[in-house]
């Protein structure tokens, strides 16, 4: 099958047999023509080849997505299997030379290795932020009002995609004898385990429903201290559950973002019901203060800050009906929507929609930070006039935020995401750490940030924006963690940006996303990572850059020059987002501006010290930092048109990047979300069919209201690799045409995936950013047959069978073989065996002596595509031992390494060279384990 929407399919010749080994040999092959690194596999069942990784221990339930990837490269999102270490992804019709670098991540952290710090990260001491000058008003303390609480649980609701049903189960805190409506603050939990055996140490599940003798794990009961400081302050506050999400979202294209908008939404519907008809609510809700469906704040921990995020997209913007599990009118308005440690896979937040984005600095589950893009992917999709704030959290990890994450706390087993290695503590993160927060510490500083979300966008009280908007402001309540906040948006005006045609000079215009290190901004080796420049679909992304400055003498000026000059006109101060490598203190430059008529000023020096960092952290994070305008009006600058921006390094040396750069202006703006096109992308199955060429197209929905920009991302099915092009969309129109062409043949082979990305650029939303044509392979799996070639040899000669198809393939087919015991007679042994081949083949040596099936030879013979068989050996040795003839067994198995019920099970049989003429050892006798 072929497609003319996608790149060339790599080319790759026919290898020869590989092996591969049981998992309970913890090896892989070691033959030289096997790519696979330890611990991998290729399996198939049914002719499916799957890519198979198994962990050396149970990966914990959480948020971050677990992927393949292949250098740079995303080769997908593999399923997890019930024991929580074996992982399996199909891999088309990608060959396993193909396949190199191959490693597991998790939010950009590796799963099968341990962070690399050979470049010394570890070499300046881990500084924790001085404290900042404390804000006027202090949202974290408790408000006057009374409060009531309790549960409701509702008939589960069904979603589309899901099988099983869906809880809507709540808990309700809330202010009481109130008179008037108050606004409402939903808090929607991440991904965790979803039950638990009472009384068990570590015996949590991802089922749903939880079986018997389980219970479910309340997960939506861990934000109750949040709550209770919002009723006390005049919120009505609710936490839904969804467990049922939780243990369904795996088979999600989306990860759950739209079924978690759906239940968020469902919820709120309710809220709106019994708002209009407070005899019908539950008793909760009729014992609290009436809720105000006007002013809605939406919560998400995690992936559910993902699903929040997608409810207020769905909230102004309707999904497909097809996708969506709400289809109601819409009687609530979302503020604002508080995100904490929060995936985004698909870097689609809501630009219309204040936000709070709360990273935290020793995040073990979401560890790139990705939720940064909540900001970052923000600028210029719309007008600008919404807040968008990321609050960094030094010390902070993401569990315990849940007090039913958090252990000592919560009722099942829980755990420190981020962990520990004792022979190597982590200066930042290890608990005890002069950084790192403890339990209490975390969620009481998580507690008052929510609350300051709230009072601004639902109360609208300006006094709290200081602590969120970049000004440097703290809250008291939150000591002593150290928060450092940046923003855009608000009341920010102009704009210095890399993207966009500027050009700069003196310093280097880099890439967020690019496999070559001389264009990335980050160099793949540095260790940590940047919360910037977290990774997305593709392996290179156009439109995402920063400024790299790098100097080793001061004086020499970096200058940015967008592609038309700018106004700062209104703005008090020029704020830039700037970041420096971890653990670095004292790297200073002057600012200046110049205008159109070339008059230049320089308005003052900033100073941007480095966050606490090591190379299990995503630390290169850019601070906010602020200097006047004023000397630029003492100048006469004409502020309207200001066509560049110069950053002069005055330290010695050092490196720097500069994110943007933005006139500032304190206060809040009025938000009015925008009428914008809305982008999702579906996916069409189909059959290859036996003949003939058919073309499809991949689905594409454009919806809502006038016309903006999008980037569109061709995926090559083979090797990852995108091709993207610009595209303007208008709601009904045909603007992303992705033709697909299919040809039919009879050879059997893989089904093969055709994907589009969507990324919005200009005036426009993205929902459902990934899909594309599914081709499904409809011939039947050749027929595989074991045959004996020499099954009758001497000693020093070699056995072979023949692994056959009755028909070639289109793809290579991987089958498993294994040794098995003799049942009667003398067993051949790991010495009458060669021990390259036995090393080879099973990891294993011949010392000490024992039967040939104790040596984990369970193998994967791959037959190349167009070829109709692979010969499997076993050369023997000979020696100087007289002794009866020995046999081995050798059969087709299953994925777990069973013979395949109704298959002959083949012997070989080794004659002695010696027979009864004697023997130059005195031991003439196998030992007795060695005869059946």
């Amino acid at each position: 099958m072929t497609a003319v929407a996608v790149l060339a399919a790599l080319a790759g010749s026919p290898g020869l047999a590989q092996a591969e080994q049981p998992y309970a040999s913890g090896l892989s092959s070691a033959v030289d023509d096997n790519p696979l690194p330890p611990g991998w596999r290729i399996d198939g069942e049914g002719g499916t080849r799957e890519l198979v990784w198994r962990a050396p221990e149970a990966v914990p339930m959480g948020d971050a997505r677990v992927e393949f990837r292949t250098g740079d490269r995303l080769l997908g999102v593999p399923k997890p299997a019930r024991d929580g270490r074996t992982f399996r992804l199909a891999v088309g019709e990608a060959r396993p030379e193909q396949l190199t670098g191959l490693h597991v991540t998790a939010a950009g952290r590796r799963l099968d290795a341990a962070a690399d710090d050979t470049h010394g990260s570890g070499s300046r001491v881990a500084r924790t932020p001085a404290k900042a000058p404390a804000n006027g008003v202090d949202p974290g303390r408790p408000g006057s009002y009374r409060t009531v609480t309790g549960q409701y649980d509702l008939a589960p609701v069904r979603l589309p995609g899901y099988a099983a049903p869906v809880e809507m189960t709540a808990e309700v805190v809330a202010p009481k004898g109130v008179t008037g409506s108050r606004p409402l603050a939903l808090f929607l939990h991440g991904r965790h385990g979803t039950c638990y055996k009472p009384g068990s140490e570590d015996d949590v599940t991802g089922d749903w429903p939880c079986a018997d003798g389980y219970k479910p794990i309340p997960s939506h009961l861990g934000y109750l201290r949040d709550q209770r400081l919002l009723a006390s302050q005049g919120y009505v506050t609710v936490s839904i559950s969804a467990n049922g999400i939780n243990a369904q979202d795996w088979e999600a294209e989306d990860a759950g973002a739209q079924a978690r908008s759906s239940l968020v939404r469902q919820h709120l519907a309710r809220w709106a019901d019994w708002t209009a008809h407070r005899s019908s609510a539950p008793a909760v809700v009729r014992k609290a203060a009436k809720a105000d469906l006007s002013r809605v704040l939406l919560v998400g921990h995690s992936r559910g800050g993902e699903g929040v995020n997608r409810a207020a997209m769905d909230s102004l913007y309707p999904p497909p009906a097809a996708e969506d599990g709400y289809r109601g009118p819409v009687r609530w308005k979302v503020r604002g929507t508080v995100l904490i440690g929060p995936t985004i896979f698909g870097q689609n937040p809501v630009a219309d929609v204040p936000s709070v984005t709360l990273l935290p600095g020793c995040d073990g589950d979401v560890s790139d930070l990705q939720g940064e893009d909540f900001v970052d992917g923000t600028r210029g999709i719309s007008r600008g006039t919404a807040l968008h704030s990321a609050v960094y959290m030094v010390g902070a990890n993401h569990n315990y935020f849940n007090s039913e994450w958090t252990p000592g706390e919560a009722v099942a087993p829980a755990r420190d995401d981020f962990g520990t290695d004792p022979e190597q503590p982590d200066p930042v993160c290890t608990p005890g750490a002069a950084p790192r927060l403890t339990a209490a510490q975390q969620h009481k500083a998580g507690a008052t940030y929510i609350a300051a979300a709230a009072r601004l966008f639902l109360a609208g009280d300006d006094r709290v924006r200081p602590l969120l908007d970049g000004s440097g402001k703290r809250a008291p309540s939150a000591d002593p963690a150290r928060v450092l906040t940046h923003a855009v948006g608000g009341r920010r005006s102009g704009g210095f940006l890399p993207d966009g045609g500027a050009k700069v000079t003196g310093a280097r215009l880099c890439s967020a996303i690019d496999p070559d290190p001389a264009v990335a901004c980050l160099d793949p080796k540095t260790p940590g990572s940047s919360p910037h420049f977290a990774s997305w679909e593709t392996e290179q992304e156009t439109g995402r850059s920063a400024v790299d400055l790098k100097w080793s003498a001061p004086g020499r000026a970096a200058r940015i020059a967008p592609a038309e000059p700018l106004s700062l006109r209104g703005s008090q101060k020029l704020a830039l987002r700037v970041f420096v490598p971890p653990n670095t203190t004292g790297t200073k430059f002057d600012v200046s501006v110049t205008d159109s008529a070339n008059r230049r000023a320089t308005l003052g020096s900033i100073r941007a010290d480095g966050l606490p960092g090591s190379a299990n952290t995503a630390s290169y994070w850019a601070q906010e930092l602020r200097v006047p305008l004023s000397a630029a009006t003492r100048a006469g600058l004409d502020l309207k048109r200001v066509k560049s921006l110069e950053l002069t390094p005055r330290s010695r040396s050092g490196r720097a990047w500069l994110m943007d750069a933005w006139g500032w202006a304190p206060g809040t703006s009025a938000v009015k979300a925008a009428a914008l096109p809305r982008v999702d992308v579906g996916r069409t199955i189909v059959k290859e069919g036996d003949s003939g060429n058919r073309t499809y197209r991949i689905p594409v929905e454009i919806s809502g209201h006038g016309s903006g920009q999008v980037r569109v991302y061709v995926l090559d099915p083979d090797n990852g690799r995108a091709e993207n092009r610009l595209v303007t969309v208008r709601p009904g129109s045909k603007a992303i045409d992705v033709p697909v062409e299919v040809k039919g043949d009879t050879d059997y082979g893989d089904d093969v995936e055709h994907d589009i990305a969507v990324k919005a650029v200009r005036g426009a939303v993205v929902g459902k950013h990934r899909g594309g044509l599914t081709v499904e392979n409809d011939d039947p799996e050749p027929v595989v047959t074991l045959s004996p070639v020499a099954d009758r040899v001497t000693e020093g000669e070699t056995l072979t069978w023949r692994l056959s198809v009755d028909a070639p393939a289109a793809v290579d087919l991987w089958e498993p073989v294994r040794v098995l015991p003799v049942t009667e007679g003398a067993e051949l042994s790991t010495k009458d065996v060669d021990p390259q081949w036995l090393q080879d083949w099973s990891g294993d040596v011949p010392d000490p002596e024992r039967p040939l099936s104790d040596a984990n030879l369970w193998v994967w013979l791959n037959i190349p595509s167009g070829s109709t068989g692979v010969d499997f050996v076993v050369p023997t040795v000979r020696d100087q031992v007289a002794e009866p003839a020995e046999s081995t067994r050798l059969a087709l198995t299953d994925r777990n390494a069973e013979p395949l019920p109704g298959r002959p099970v083949l012997t070989g049989t080794v004659r002695d060279t010696l027979g009864a003429r004697g023997t130059a050892r005195q031991a003439t006798t196998r030992p007795a384990h060695m005869v059946r």
